[in-house]
């Protein structure tokens, strides 16, 4: 089963000391970089295009012709921003890779920034991991020293600037509109496009706004060639990808394969769900796609087949629930968090999810009368597709993939307290301190 695993960007984070600079040469960090400065801007991003890498922050936009949108006959300064606001919940891809080969990213992002022709690139954290943060400055520092940063990289002529960023956490910031308002120091609230950032970003210039991931998978493409990455895996949904797996399992953690895994071969993996339990609900890309169930265990884990099952791939964060869980209380716990995060810039997104979450304490409670349910799935037809970003729309897909797959749980509403048809300390992954409730 092993075999079908492809370390890549994490082929490195086993190694001692793996985030040092030596370290991450002597295993040809680096030479993906050398290799494009050798070449003209326009064909390493020609070589990104044809490897068919797609955007791993969720929308899946192919990278290389979001890169190509940037009017090179703009007279503005041009900007690569990389978001690095890792905040969806069950997503933990991002931050391990940056913490454990923070230069993969870094070498992705001169690369990046001399194919689109920018002098300027910024690394957006969330300001609460402080230690990743530090990581990535150490990271950019030593690049810096080595000559891969500053005026004339390499003796190329091309000079870049690189800057991290620390944000001061709100899940908005995600959204790649709001992290530009953040970074230019104002609150953190989507943008009305058009203009999109490509043509009016960061400062009003041409910017390009790409995912962690997506960067850090440039080097490898580089260096090995387009072919290299486009053999791993589907015909639309190309190369290796990290896929977060937590949750009822007995191994979590990250695995890196190749696009088109299914869960079932992802749990497999990981040991299988935990012992004396079975499978009964999971996301495919975090709390805000449509939730899956046993019945789609073999789906393959693409942008075409999520799409298929009527979910989304998303940020590929993969979390199992077995049969001791209750939707309603998970529901309830995902749209409490989107009713917290939302920046209320927008009416539905600010009034609907706080209705949303009456309504589920109710169901919760079970102190939900007939009626409800049909008013909950019409409060989120009016808040999905009518807000002012696509966050809101996610905040309500958790809650009608939910109804659609267990409408008899929120019936039960009707009479019976959630968490009397399942204690919660049952589906607890952890044993809670003597005396303390769940």
């Amino acid at each position: 089963m092993t075999d079908l695993l492809t370390p890549v960007l994490s082929a490195n984070w086993a190694d001692e000391r793996a985030w040092k600079i030596t370290n991450y040469e002597r295993t040809g960090g680096y030479q993906g970089l050398r290799k494009a400065l050798g070449r003209t801007p326009a064909d390493v991003m020609g070589t990104v295009k044809d490897a068919g890498l797609r955007g791993r922050g969720g929308a899946g936009f192919p990278t290389g012709m979001k890169w190509s949108f940037v009017p090179q006959d703009n007279p503005n300064p041009k900007y690569l921003v990389v978001n690095a606001d890792e905040s969806e919940p069950g997503t933990c891809k991002d931050m391990p890779l940056m913490m454990a080969s923070p230069h993969t990213l870094v070498e992705g992002v001169i690369i990046a920034s001399y194919a689109i022709g920018c002098e300027a690139a910024f690394i957006y954290v969330r300001g609460e991991v402080v230690h990743v943060v530090r990581r990535l400055q150490q990271a950019v520092r030593e690049a810096y020293s080595a000559g891969y940063i500053g005026k004339n990289v390499l003796g190329s002529g091309y000079s870049l600037d690189v800057v991290v960023h620390a944000g001061a956490g709100a899940y908005i910031c995600g959204e790649e509109t709001a992290l530009l308002d953040s970074l230019e120091g104002r609150r953190g609230q989507p943008r009305l496009r058009p203009p999109f950032p490509a043509v009016a970003g960061l400062y009003a210039c041409p910017t390009v706004v790409n995912n962690v991931e997506s960067i850090a998978s440039v080097p490898s493409i580089i260096a090995n060639g387009a072919e290299w990455f486009a053999s791993m895996g589907t015909e639309k949904s190309k190369g290796m990808t990290l896929y977060s797996l937590s949750g009822h399992v007995q191994r979590p953690g990250q695995f890196e394969a190749p696009l088109g895994i299914t869960l079932r071969q992802l749990i497999e993996l990981s040991g299988g769900v935990r012992e004396g339990h079975e499978l009964k609900f999971w996301t495919p890309g975090g709390s805000s796609t449509p939730i899956l169930t046993a019945e789609h265990l073999d789906i393959p884990l693409d942008y075409e087949g999520a799409a298929a099952a009527g979910t989304m791939l998303g940020t590929k964060a993969l979390q199992v629930f077995d049969e001791t869980t209750s939707v309603v209380r998970t529901t309830l716990r995902w749209v409490e968090f989107y009713k917290h995060e939302s920046c209320g810039k927008c009416t539905p997104c600010r009034e609907g999810s706080w209705w949303l979450v009456q309504l589920l304490q109710r169901f919760e409670a079970g102190t939900a009368v007939e009626g409800d349910i049909e008013k909950m799935l019409d409060l989120c037809d009016n808040i999905g597709g009518k807000s002012f970003c696509a966050l809101a729309d996610g905040a309500v897909a958790c809650v009608t993939s939910a109804v659609k797959h267990f409408r008899s749980e929120f019936e039960a509403g009707y009479t019976t307290p959630a968490w009397e048809l399942f204690p919660y300390e049952r589906s607890a992954l952890f044993a809670a301190p003597k005396g303390a409730h769940a």
